[in-house]
C-alpha cells in the first residue's frame, strides 16, 4: 500500500462499483444523523441535569458543560492526528467509538441507583437542605462524561473526512457531489438534533434520566454497529505520516539553512526530491505562495539526503498554508466565545420562564427546535437557490466566500447578545412570569450563526487545508470550538471575581438566575464579541485564499478520491 492512497477494507484494490460514491456515504449520514440525536439534546439538557439532579450551581452546572465540550474537541484533535498519521478512519471510529457507550452506560446506571447521586430536593425552595454530588459519586460523574468526551471527539474528527473520501473529485458526477456533501453533513447534525430534542429529552425531563441516557447508550452502539456495516463499501485513505513531522522538518532545516542564499529559480539549487528526500530525476513542482520566503530555504539542496537535510517544495507548501491560516484560527476562536455563552445560558434562562403553550410543558432545552428547525431549512435553500444567485452577480463560487459567511454569523451573535441582555432585564423585572417565547429572537439568531459561521468555517478549514492534513483540519474546526468553550468559562470565572465584593457573590454566583445578574453579563459577552469581530476582520481583510474562491478548483491530483 502506497501513503496517501486508498484501499478498500482489509488492504484491497478499490471497484468504484462497489466502494465509495452515495452508497457509501450514506452510512456516514445515517450516522451523523444518530450519533446528534444524542449528542445535541444532552449537550443542552445536561445543564439541568447538573443544577436539578446533582445540585451544581449556575455558573458550576453551565461551565461543567463548556469544559465538556472543550475537552471532547481537544480529543478529537488527537483523534484526527492518529486517523492522518497511523490509523485508518473506519478504523480509529470503531476503536473508539464503544468509549462513548461505555460512557453513557456509566451515566445511565448513577442516575439509576439513587446510592450514587444526591436526594432529590427543590433547589430554588430548599437550598440548605440540596447536597451537591460530592466524593465517589462525582469522582463517577466526571470519569463517565470525559470516557464520552474521549470517544465522542476521535469519531466527529474522522466522520466528516471519512464521508468526503467516498467521493472522486476526477468524476464530474462524484465532484458535484463532495461538494455539497459538507452541507449535507451539517442537516445530518440538525436533522439528529431535531429529534433528539423531541424524543431525548421527552424521556430525560418526563421518563426519568436513567431511562432517557439508557436510550442514548443505545442510540450510539446502534451507530457504530451502522459503521460497521458499512466496512465493505467504504474507501479508506491509508495513512500519509505524521503531519505535525513534516511541518517541523520544514521548519528545521530551513532554520539550518537560513544563512544561505534564496536564488530566484530554486531549481537551480537543488535538484528534484520526492517525499522521502531522496534524488530523482523528476522536476519538482514549486511552491506558488508568496508569502513566508524564508521556508523556501528548506528546498535547498546542500548535497545530504534525508527529510531532515531537504525537504521537497510540497512539503513547503503545505507548511506555509498551516501558518497562514493560523490568524484566522485564533482570530475566529474569540470571536466565536459569545456562541458558546449564549447557547449554554439561554437554557437557564428558559428555564426561569413560564414553559407552558396552553396544557403543554415545554422543556427549555426543547425550545432549541427553533433554531435547528430553521438550520434544517435552510441549509437546503441557502444549496439550492441562495448560492446560484449570489453566484451570479459576485462570481464567487459559493455565492459569497468562506471568511464572508463566517463574518455574518459572528455578527448575529453580538445582535443576540444584545437581544439576550434587554430580554432578561425584562424577565427579572416582570411581575408576571415571562413567557418562554420571548427567548425566541436569541433562538434565531442563533440558529442563523449555526448556518453561516459553523458551516464556514468547517467548509474553510478542510478546502483550505493541504490534501494530507484534511483530519488535522477537520479536528482544527472542532479544536477552534473547543477551546473558544474553555475561554467561555475563562471569561465567567473572570467576571465573577470581578464583580465579588465582601460576602456578596459575583454576578454568575447565585443559587438561581432570580438572584444572578446575567443581564449585565450578556452586555460584556456583547463587548467581547464585538472586539473579537473588528479583530477577525482585520486578519481576514488580510488573508489570501490558496484557491480562487472566484474559480472552481481544478484538481491535478490522480489519486482517489
Amino acid at each position: 500500500m502506497t501513503a496517501g492512497s486508498f484501499v478498500a477494507w482489509r488492504g484491497s484494490s478499490i471497484n468504484k462499483e462497489v466502494h465509495g460514491g452515495v452508497r457509501a456515504a450514506w452510512f456516514m449520514y445515517v450516522v451523523t444523523v444518530l450519533m446528534n440525536t444524542v449528542i445535541v439534546p444532552n449537550m443542552l439538557n445536561l445543564v439541568t441535569y447538573f443544577h436539578g439532579t446533582m445540585h451544581m450551581g449556575v455558573s458550576d452546572s453551565a461551565t461543567t458543560v463548556t469544559n465538556l465540550v472543550g475537552a471532547t474537541c481537544g480529543f478529537a484533535l488527537i483523534g484526527a492526528f492518529l486517523s492522518d498519521s497511523y490509523i485508518m478512519r473506519s478504523t480509529t471510529i470503531l476503536l473508539f467509538g464503544p468509549l462513548m457507550f461505555l460512557g453513557y452506560g456509566l451515566l445511565t446506571l448513577q442516575a439509576h441507583l439513587p446510592s450514587l447521586h444526591p436526594a432529590p430536593c427543590n433547589v430554588e425552595a430548599e437550598l440548605s437542605n440540596c447536597k451537591e454530588v460530592h466524593g465517589w459519586n462525582a469522582t463517577l460523574l466526571y470519569a463517565s462524561l470525559y470516557i464520552n468526551a474521549f470517544g465522542d471527539g476521535f469519531v466527529r474528527s474522522c466522520m466528516p473526512s471519512l464521508g468526503a473520501d467516498q467521493f472522486d473529485h476526477r468524476d464530474p458526477i462524484e465532484s458535484r457531489q463532495k461538494s455539497s456533501f459538507f452541507n449535507w453533513y451539517t442537516f445530518g447534525i440538525s436533522l439528529g438534533g431535531f429529534i433528539g430534542l423531541i424524543f431525548i429529552v421527552w424521556l430525560e425531563n418526563y421518563k426519568g434520566w436513567d431511562i432517557g441516557l439508557g436510550v442514548c447508550a443505545i442510540l450510539i452502539l446502534f451507530g457504530l454497529l451502522i459503521v460497521a456495516a458499512g466496512l465493505p463499501f467504504y474507501r479508506n485513505q491509508v495513512p500519509e505520516g505524521s503531519p505535525l513531522t513534516r511541518i517541523l522538518q520544514v521548519l528545521v532545516v530551513a532554520c539550518k539553512n537560513r544563512n544561505l542564499e534564496l536564488p530566484e529559480k530554486l531549481e537551480e539549487a537543488q535538484e528534484s526530491i520526492t517525499e522521502t528526500g531522496t534524488r530523482t530525476q523528476s522536476v519538482e513542482v514549486l511552491s506558488q505562495t508568496k508569502s513566508l520566503k524564508f521556508l523556501d530555504k528548506a528546498c535547498i539542496d546542500r548535497g545530504k539526503d534525508g527529510d531532515w537535510a531537504v525537504c521537497a517544495a510540497m512539503k513547503v507548501e503545505e507548511t506555509k498554508i498551516v501558518l497562514c491560516v493560523l490568524p484566522i484560527f485564533f482570530s475566529s476562536m474569540i470571536a466565536y466565545v459569545s456562541n458558546t455563552i449564549v447557547f449554554i445560558f439561554t437554557v437557564q434562562q428558559g428555564g426561569m420562564t413560564n414553559t407552558r403553550l396552553g396544557k403543554v410543558h415545554v422543556s427549555p432545552a426543547t425550545l432549541f427546535i427553533i433554531p435547528t428547525t430553521f438550520q434544517m431549512i435552510m441549509l437546503p435553500v441557502y444549496d439550492r437557490f441562495i448560492v446560484p444567485f449570489l453566484r451570479k452577480r459576485t462570481g464567487y463560487v459559493g455565492g459569497i466566500t468562506h471568511l464572508q459567511r463566517i463574518a455574518i454569523g459572528f455578527a448575529s451573535m453580538i445582535l443576540a447578545s444584545v437581544i439576550a441582555a434587554v430580554v432578561e432585564k425584562k424577565r427579572k423585572d416582570a411581575v408576571v412570569q415571562m413567557s418562554l417565547f420571548w427567548l425566541t429572537p436569541q433562538f434565531f439568531l442563533l440558529g442563523v450563526s449555526d448556518v453561516t459561521s459553523f458551516t464556514g468555517l468547517l467548509e474553510f478549514f478542510n478546502s483550505e487545508a493541504p490534501r494530507g492534513m484534511k483530519s488535522i483540519a477537520t479536528a482544527l474546526f472542532w479544536c477552534e470550538i473547543g477551546l473558544a468553550s474553555l475561554m467561555a468559562t475563562f471569561l465567567v470565572d473572570v467576571v465573577n471575581r470581578v464583580t465579588r465584593h465582601g460576602h456578596q457573590g459575583g454576578w454568575l454566583e447565585g443559587t438561581s438566575l432570580n438572584n444572578s445578574r446575567l443581564d449585565l453579563f450578556y452586555w460584556v459577552v456583547a463587548v467581547v464579541g464585538l472586539l473579537g469581530f473588528l479583530n477577525y476582520l482585520y486578519w481576514a481583510k488580510k488573508y489570501v485564499y490558496q484557491h480562487n474562491p472566484r474559480k472552481a478548483e481544478q484538481s491535478v491530483d490522480h489519486d482517489l478520491p
